[in-house]
């Protein structure tokens, strides 16, 4: 295995890129990385190629790590308990986002300041904290270099994405390098959908300009957002990339271990939902928190068999939805039953999350008279606009709301292809 440099030249300044040779050069035989075990799937992480070539890049660094439970290896070693006793990498520092390094935290929490008891490693709480006070972090952390790897599920609502930019913000006013290593788009990485923010929407579940599924990589994503937005002040950015993943790939083909990236990710189908059922969370009706389905469940009080008959009628592809009731344990409707649907997705192929959920929310609204917003609008935070919302609200149907963001999408489209770095 080999690693090179590659120059990403981004206006005002050269942004370094540390990437695998080839992508889909990776095999299930390939040799594991130094004490992992072994290899079990033909994918191998950004942290594998890098513990197999020894941390050469970062020799002579103090390194902090910004990473959450799925940091792991391939045979489910948290790569912080791999790093903490090697002498070839002097790991400082753990930098834990929402739902905290070890996970502990729901939506909206994180673990605070602490040592880690495994490693004794102090750990920084990066959640909600960005510009100059993540900068503070990182000086008062001693780190000269940052590494980045956490699971990310592929929507552009999805936190972990802004803890991203956010530290190559933080990063470049504190002089600091950021190391990205990549994972798994586990909803493939073949095409962008969706609406495209509007900036002057941009909150933590959407800071910027990209599609609401994205279609890329963490790493990708890094040297888009350092390109396209960071350009008067880029980061020192490098990125190790994986082998053997290839754009068309569910998270299930890569032969990699799956970790709940957040508490209410518990599997990769849920993460092929995600993209367009998270827009219950902009609604009066659950989205299935405190089920053992979320985001493929979704209800409320007084729903009953006529929006399953109106979301199928739609014979949307790849996907058929089943009257539901259930009871969640939190969040909305905690402890009563309600009515709704589960989305069951039979050919994730030709399946659009986006298009989905737009459906969805239609024919909620047209079933079920207690449909409501939530007051905060909240929905326009989500989709990035308030177009998708006002256009439900005038009885405009799926395919009239989906056809107003197709221009804003080619364009993203078109700017996010240079950063693309694998194929297939």
């Amino acid at each position: 295995m080999s690693l090179s440099r590659r120059g990403v030249l981004a206006a005002g300044g050269a942004v370094g890129a540390l990437a695998a040779t080839a992508a889909g050069t990776g095999s299930a035989t390939a040799s594991p990385a130094h004490g992992h075990g072994p290899g079990r799937g033909r994918v191998r992480t950004g942290f594998d190629r890098l513990a197999a070539d020894g941390y050469r890049m970062l020799r002579g660094q103090k390194v902090g790590i910004v990473t959450n439970p799925t940091g792991i290896t391939a045979d489910v070693r948290h790569i912080v308990d791999v790093m903490h006793p090697d002498p070839r990498v002097e790991l400082t520092a753990v930098f834990g986002p929402e739902h905290g390094f070890r996970g502990t935290a729901q939506a909206g929490g994180s673990e605070g300041r602490y040592d880690d008891p495994a490693t004794g490693l102090p750990v920084y709480d990066t959640y909600l904290k960005n510009g100059q006070e993540l900068a503070d972090v990182f000086t008062a952390s001693g780190v000269d270099t940052v590494l980045f790897d956490i699971q990310d599920a592929g929507a552009r609502f999805y936190t972990y994405i802004w803890t991203l930019y956010d530290c190559l913000e933080a990063a470049a006013l504190a002089g600091k390098r950021v190391v990205v290593l990549d994972r798994p788009n586990p909803v493939t990485g073949r095409e962008a959908l969706g609406p495209v923010l509007d900036p002057a929407f941009g909150t933590f579940v959407g800071r910027r300009e990209i599609a609401q599924a994205h279609g890329m990589t963490v790493a990708e994503l890094a040297l888009f957002f350092n390109a396209e937005f960071f350009h008067e002040r880029p980061a020192r950015l490098d990125e190790v990339t994986m082998s053997g993943w290839r754009r068309s790939d569910f998270f299930d083909a890569t032969g990699l271990p799956w970790v709940p990236p957040s508490p209410n990710m518990p599997t990769p189908e849920t993460a092929v939902v995600y993209p367009g059922t998270c827009l219950f969370e902009g609604t009066n009706l659950s989205e299935g928190r405190g089920t053992t389905r979320p985001f493929e469940l979704l209800g409320a009080e007084g729903v009953d068999h006529r929006w399953a008959a109106a979301a199928n009628a739609l014979r949307l592809p790849g996907v058929a939805f089943r009257e539901a009731y259930f009871a969640p344990t939190f969040s909305k409707f905690a402890g009563k039953t309600v009515g709704g649907v589960q989305v069951h997705v039979h050919d994730r192929e030709v399946f659009d999350p986006v298009r989905t959920g737009i459906a969805l929310l239609v024919t909620a609204k047209q079933t079920w008279s207690g449909f409501a917003w939530r007051p905060d609008n909240w929905i326009d935070k989500l989709t990035g606009n308030t177009r998708v919302r006002t256009m439900i609200d005038a009885g405009a149907d799926t395919d009239a709301v989906v056809r107003a963001w197709q221009r804003d999408l080619s364009a993203f489209r078109a700017k996010r292809r240079k950063y693309l770095r694998y194929g297939g």
